[in-house]
């Protein structure tokens, strides 16, 4: 009989992990810091028992995307998961499962799961409970297959619209980001780990601050920045939601890059933010330390200064927390003690989900489970919510579905792979092949072939879905017009032949988000310029000049600067890269049967030469002094966060403040009447704002502190009232400490950040109020009547 400690699940974790610690070899250690693609084990679409008993024969820490980067269904997937723990199970001295990780950006990245709308998009609904439902989804697919570690959600802030990776965030706004971001953890781990799955969240910090918008380039944020802005959302998913992992950033601060910055994964993470679970790598970034930024000298040095600063695992493959840190161990270069730490937090995190006892899953019922009517149901929801009208001059919209006729026109009008985002299976299948053909690109393994099999997802392309809304005398024509990047214009006779023979032209342009040469939108996708890309700008203004309606439909993965669409088309759509129902969620718009009320997440710029434009900005940004605007330009942007418009109307009033004066450790009640004066059932987002008036350091003109979606039938009035903690109005001070002080308080609520409907104020009184930790980072939020 076996008495081991680490094997009797009755048994504390801190006992079971020391136990196993215990009798633990160098090897066995040093082999739980590392991963393995899973084509790396792989012999056809089963395990390689070779290849398993050279690579993970003394145990292994995470198997890298068994889904993700592998052409097989849930069921090969889930069997080829059972088959590595087996080994490890069996075949290995300690038994130690692996966590096998995969990517969950916009859904679980595998053949056949669901393809939800891209983060952008679904930030743009501005509704926490969707998103948690959304991540509930990802946990329910990845557990049926074996998968135990999402690597998301990116709670990057980002103003830099430049940035590829746009797309993958929830936008500008910290409290947004935060209030999503940590409904996103919620919907991946729950309440119990053991019933989740492991929450990463992603890229800390400051990664979407970039130099020029570059990817992996250098921030430049100072101290109290980096606290209120970049880390809030951080803190705000590790304080309420329980974030188990943290994956670092590329780039570097202030010469020191954050995968070797012990100051940051240590002694601020950990030490200031309260963290307490497992630092992962992001792909290659330790053996970057040595061959991108220069600061270590081998791969061995390289491990020593990720494992001082507090990574754990390396993904996604053993590279220097293999045989160079043993051989740095062995000769007294690096400590073991650093080693068992990390150790010690791989091993708590398998405990607590639960591997020891069952690593295994039911291969069988695998795909029940991927990509059911309620998960596509969920997925339209969430595109529908994420449109946002943008303009709508003369009620151009929606469309009656019996309209004589329809162009329909642009590079995303037919093509459902434009509908995914740049973390979505086939993008990533894409890349693989790519990689193949260069690889120096990127410094992996590469796998023996791949194949871009059907998806395993049925998805209708925006012209398909208009064909199928409009009536049957309908006369709907197509012309692709020209491709998302490049410069022939040879379409636009086709283009503008079929705009000319019809009663309204629409026009779907936009991206291709991925992170091959072919895209526009992604990971290391990056622009110098914000105009849609290639010749689609010329497209547009080609069809709008047969002087048929013309509407946009943008379907893009990062804010645009598109001030002759905005002045001259009477209908644009942002409907960003909307996934496996994007194009039945676009079409519902257009014609009528779901009203848009989603909003702006990020501003839109005038042009690149206004970035960063952002609506919390400082008392002395957003406008050069004493002017105003640039000498060619207007410094406002183009459209405003929180930025959304409807087919119906909806007044504000009534504005209820329910105290004039409170202390540090008081409540205010805030109220409002929101009335539906149009036609149509419509949905509304309330969005409460508050401008500190004077401070001991400046504050910003207007910061988020709560929201509410609602939707109201034509003529009903509710109530919206938010509960706001006075400690939600801390900040930093010039000692940085996190501080109450007392003053005025400007209260806003709007339907942006620049349409601000009622406004009042109220008084914090008292000394000022250091509360150390004692954060609250949201705002209660309810509708009655």
């Amino acid at each position: 009989m076996d008495t081991a400690v680490y094997r009797d699940a009755s048994r504390p974790t801190s006992d079971r992990v020391q136990d196993l610690l215990a009798r633990m070899t160098l090897d066995e250690k040093i082999a739980q810091l590392g991963s393995y693609w899973v084509y790396q084990l792989q012999d056809g679409h089963g395990l390689s028992a070779e290849k398993a008993n050279a690579l993970i024969g003394r145990g292994v820490g995470q198997i890298t995307r068994i889904g993700g980067a592998s052409s097989l269904p849930a069921s090969g997937s889930a069997n080829l998961a059972n088959a590595i723990q087996q080994f490890l199970r069996h075949q290995t001295r300690l038994g130690i499962p692996a966590l096998v990780h995969e990517e969950t950006c916009s859904g679980y990245m595998a053949r056949g799961a669901t393809c939800f709308p891209q983060i952008i998009g679904v930030a743009s609904t501005w509704e926490p409970a969707l998103v948690e439902r959304m991540g509930s989804v990802i946990r329910t697919q990845m557990r049926a297959v074996g998968a135990h570690q999402a690597l998301a959600p990116v709670l990057d802030v980002t103003r830099e619209p430049r940035w590829g990776r746009v797309e993958e965030t929830f936008g500008e706004d910290p409290y947004l980001v935060a209030r999503l971001g940590s409904a996103f953890v919620q919907g991946l781990q729950t309440d119990e780990l053991r019933d989740g799955v492991i929450a990463t969240g992603k890229h800390f910090i400051g990664y979407g601050a970039s130099e020029g918008g570059m990817n992996w380039a250098p921030a430049h944020i100072p101290a109290r920045e980096l606290r209120e802005i970049y880390a809030f959302p951080f803190e705000a998913a590790i304080q309420t939601a329980g974030l188990a992992s943290i994956m670092n950033a590329y780039h570097e601060l202030d010469g020191v890059p954050c995968g070797a910055a012990r100051e940051l994964l240590t002694d601020f993470l950990r030490g200031e933010l309260g963290f307490d679970g497992l630092v992962v790598s992001d792909y290659f970034a330790v053996q970057m330390l040595a061959e991108y930024h220069k600061i270590a000298a081998t791969k061995a040095e390289a491990a020593r200064l990720a494992l001082e600063a507090g990574i754990d695992s390396e993904l996604p493959g053993t590279d220097c927390y293999g045989a160079p840190l043993c051989s740095a161990v062995q000769s007294g270069a690096v400590p073991e003690s650093l080693v068992d730490q990390a150790v010690t937090r791989i091993l708590e995190m398998k405990f607590r989900l639960g591997l020891f006892e069952n690593p295994f899953v039911n291969a069988e019922q695998a795909a029940a489970v991927f990509d059911t009517p309620a998960q596509r149901a969920l997925a339209r929801e969430i595109a529908t919510k994420s449109v946002v009208l943008l303009k709508n001059k003369g009620d151009t919209l929606p469309l009656s579905q019996q309209i004589a006729s329809i162009a329909v026109i642009g590079p995303n009008a037919d093509n459902v792979r434009h509908q995914m985002g740049d973390y979505s299976y086939p993008a990533h299948i894409e890349t693989l092949l790519e990689i193949m053909e260069k690889p120096e690109l990127l410094p992996q393994t590469l796998p023996d072939r791949v194949e871009l099999t059907d998806i395993g997802v049925t998805m209708v392309s925006v012209l398909e879905a208009i064909k199928q809304k409009v009536g049957a005398t309908t006369r709907v024509r197509y012309a692709k017009g020209c491709d998302v990047l490049g410069e022939s214009q040879e379409g636009f006779a086709e283009a503008v032949a079929v705009a000319r023979e019809a009663e309204v032209a629409i026009l779907v342009v936009g991206d291709k988000a991925g992170l091959t040469d072919s895209c526009s939108s992604g990971e290391s996708r990056d622009r110098a310029e914000l105009g849609l890309p290639g010749m689609q700008q010329q497209l547009v203004e080609a069809v709008a000049a047969t002087g048929t309606p013309t509407i946009v439909v943008l379907m893009n993965g990062r804010p645009l600067a598109i001030p002759w669409i905005a002045e001259n088309i009477p209908g644009v759509l942002e409907v960003w890269v909307p996934g496996e129902e994007g194009g039945y969620a676009v079409a519902d718009v257009l014609f009528g049967d779901a009203n848009p009320g989603g909003k702006l997440p990020i501003s839109f710029p005038r042009a690149v030469g206004q970035l960063p434009t952002f609506y919390n900005h400082k008392p002395s940004g957003g406008r050069s002094h004493w002017k105003g605007n640039y000498v060619e330009l207007s410094a406002e942007p183009l459209f405003p966060f929180g930025y959304g418009l409807s087919y119906t109307r909806f007044a504000y009033g009534n504005l209820r403040v329910d105290r004039q004066t409170v202390e540090a450790t008081g409540q205010v009640s805030i109220s409002i009447d929101l009335t539906n004066t149009g036609v149509r059932t419509g949905d509304e987002v309330v969005q409460l704002y508050i401008h500190d008036v004077q401070g001991s350091v400046t504050r910003p003109v207007k910061e988020l502190k709560g929201f509410k979606r609602i939707a109201l039938e034509p003529g009903e009035t509710r109530a919206v009232t938010f509960l706001l903690d006075v400690l939600q109005l801390s900040f930093y001070d010039r000692d940085m400490n996190f501080v109450v002080e007392p003053g005025t308080i400007e209260v806003m609520i709007g339907s942006s950040s620049q349409d601000i409907h009622a406004s009042g104020s109220f008084e914090i009184v008292g000394a000022t109020t250091d509360i150390g930790r004692n954060k609250v980072f949201f705002s209660a939020a309810r509708a009655s009547g």
